[in-house]
């Protein structure tokens, strides 16, 4: 229903339903009513959450969608305590009540119920002023929707099945899902075995809840350059094995220490699986997929808080010796290694579901994450420098490239310029498909795919070689233009349009990518009177393309040098040199290093950029 219906009306009537019910309960005062009301309270909510989930990415900036993600779980899963303790003072408020009204010394938990309804009257009040959240999914290119509500949930359960990065996250999260019930499920048991009584029960679940807190907030923010794709997969399985450790320790005291590190893995798991499923999966069918990985969380822990004390019984107490060692492990401690067992693999299965750098292996690209550096994933193997400018209309690139380049040339550099599109015979004709007003309307994919089949021809026929030549490549747009116009500005997923990218570059990432930045209304005056089919967009489109930049520099700082382009070219080039000149080669001196190669400003490589203009 989430992709059928009205998402903002559906999530009101849900909370004022739930509202409704959790009134009834102590007007009711049967234990019958209570359990047909808690099953319509959490049925219910099964509305409510794919509707608001799926809401979210159309409420927030896609840069924002990860850190809304992260509030929203926190809030979810960091709100026990802070439920204990308004619990706790209501209980006192109804004591002291009760003096003066007979009916709360008698029903002490009114109040609460009451307190609880009321937070769903004051969401329902919230979410009906959202006027934002759109009415119903955004369908792709028109496609029409399912006929029937069973045609909707098999198409979702379908689009899950046969998109590889979606069935990877839902596997992972599903296997997750499962193991944590497997530990909830022996979890009491576990702690008897350990003796250490309801203190240590206590200290256990304060200790992965504390976890899965800063996991949710720290993580993502500690590991900013590394992949989320595989940081979800890779996560799985760091909390798999440190479950397994969990089940084979007998010290109380490792033991928190170890569920802590547990809770801070899956934290981080759950909330980047969150941001990827909100990111990768279209308008159209996101809320039957957050509804089919909800619904079957609950199934699937249903079923395995119903199996897992069972198991564990069946399996009973086990000895192993290996050498001297002794070590004895119970029915609840094999089943916590099963459960371990269990989650390494889905989450390796996951991994090589999404992996996407496989080029370069996970710990090469952590490291390099942790030492600063530059993101390693897709980097080349050669002598040469590659530099990108990027930035807005406007924004002052031509001038900037031209003064590079002859900067280059006196420190003895062999320097191919080139640009994007039209670098190559191929490309001039793409390009004046792509910029020509003439050219009429072009559907966003279409463009994209465009612009990546010019991106394809430009590495492998000019940076490639240029690179492997020991030159120093000053390309104007690479990666990052695809990323701001076709996905910001033309409203497509980012993620989708940067892996067309490196798969058109074979991952090829720049040395350095220099940001000129400007204000939409102040290039875009400046490039008036030669607008081309992006030039002529209107300012919106350019105000999503700059914020898209920007966050692009900000999730990435050692790859990126932000230069504020309306400050005077000298300037700026000034800031421009002082960044890249500790990343120059050692000159290798070539005719090319004083002049362009031959039969530059007919296929445009290694031509200045107005040369190139001037040959079209």
């Amino acid at each position: 229903m989430a992709d059928r219906f009205d998402r903002r009306l559906t999530m009101v009537v849900a909370d004022l339903l739930r509202f409704a019910l959790f009134v009834s309960i102590p007007l009711s005062r049967s234990v019958t009513w209570l359990l047909i009301a808690s099953f319509l309270i959490e049925a219910v909510s099964m509305f409510w959450i794919p509707a608001k989930e799926a809401s979210v990415p159309n409420l927030v900036p896609r840069e924002r969608l990860e850190a809304a993600n992260q509030l929203s779980l926190l809030t979810t899963y960091g709100s026990a305590p802070v439920a204990a303790g308004v619990f706790a003072m209501l209980a006192l408020f109804t004591t002291a009540l009760g003096v003066a009204i007979p009916f709360f010394s008698t029903n002490p938990v009114d109040l609460a119920l009451y307190f609880n309804a009321a937070t769903f009257l004051f969401s329902a009040a919230t979410i009906y002023q959202l006027r934002e959240i759109p009415k119903h999914a955004r369908r792709v290119d028109g496609e029409p929707g399912p006929d029937n509500v069973l045609r909707s949930i098999v198409d979702g359960w379908r689009f899950v099945g046969r998109t590889r990065v979606v069935r990877g996250l839902v596997i992972g999260m599903l296997g997750a899902f499962a193991a944590g019930g497997a530990v909830i499920g022996v979890g009491r048991v576990f702690v008897n075995d350990l003796e250490a009584g309801d203190a240590g029960y206590g200290m256990l679940f304060g200790a992965v809840f504390l976890g899965l807190a800063l996991g949710m907030f720290l993580g993502p923010r500690l590991l900013a350059g590394l992949s989320r794709r595989r940081m979800f997969g890779a996560s799985i399985v760091s909390a798999g094995v440190i479950l397994a450790l969990v089940a084979v320790v007998s010290n109380l005291v490792l033991v928190v220490l170890l569920v802590f590190f547990l809770g801070v893995f899956a934290g981080v798991a759950w909330v980047t699986g969150y941001t990827l499923l909100g990111l990768e999966v279209e308008d159209a069918v996101r809320g039957r997929t957050f509804a089919f990985v909800q619904s079957m969380a609950r199934v699937e822990l249903l079923l395995v808080l119903a199996a897992v004390p069972f198991a564990a019984g069946v399996l009973g107490e086990h000895s192993l010796r290996i050498g001297d060692a002794h070590l004895r492990l119970n029915g609840a401690a094999l089943t916590l290694l099963i459960a371990a067992l269990l989650a390494t693999l889905v989450g390796v299965v996951a991994y090589r579901q999404m992996d996407d750098h496989g080029a370069v292996s996970l710990w090469a690209e952590v490291l390099s994450v942790v030492r600063g550096e530059p993101a390693l994933s897709g980097r080349r193997v050669g002598r040469g420098l590659f530099v990108a400018v990027e930035g807005g209309e406007g924004a002052g690139k031509s001038t900037q490239i031209e003064l590079l380049d002859r900067w280059l040339r006196e420190r003895g550099q062999t320097v191919v310029v080139t640009r994007e599109p039209g670098a190559t015979p191929v490309g001039r004709r793409l390009r004046a498909l792509l910029l020509d007003p003439r050219t009429g309307p072009l559907a966003a994919r279409t463009e994209a795919l465009l612009y990546a089949a010019d991106r394809a021809e430009h590495v492998e026929r000019v940076i490639r070689p240029a690179l492997a030549r020991g030159a120093v490549v000053v390309t104007d747009r690479y990666v990052d233009s695809s990323l701001a116009y076709q996905g910001a500005g033309r409203t497509l997923p980012v993620e989708e349009v940067a892996r067309l990218s490196r798969w058109a570059t074979g991952g090829l990432v720049p040395d350095l990518t220099v940001l000129l930045d400007v204000d939409p209304a102040v290039g875009l005056a400046r490039a008036r009177g030669r607008a081309d089919r992006l030039e002529a967009e209107p300012v919106e489109f350019h105000e999503r393309v700059r914020r898209e930049f920007r966050d692009l520099a900000r999730r990435e700082p050692q790859r990126y040098l932000v230069v504020a382009a309306d400050a005077a070219p000298d300037v700026v080039a000034d800031q421009i040199r002082a960044r890249l000149a500790p990343l120059l080669p050692t000159p290798t001196p070539t005719p090319e290093s004083t002049s362009p190669p031959a039969g530059a400003s007919r296929d445009g490589a290694g031509a200045s950029t107005r040369e190139m203009e001037a040959a079209e």
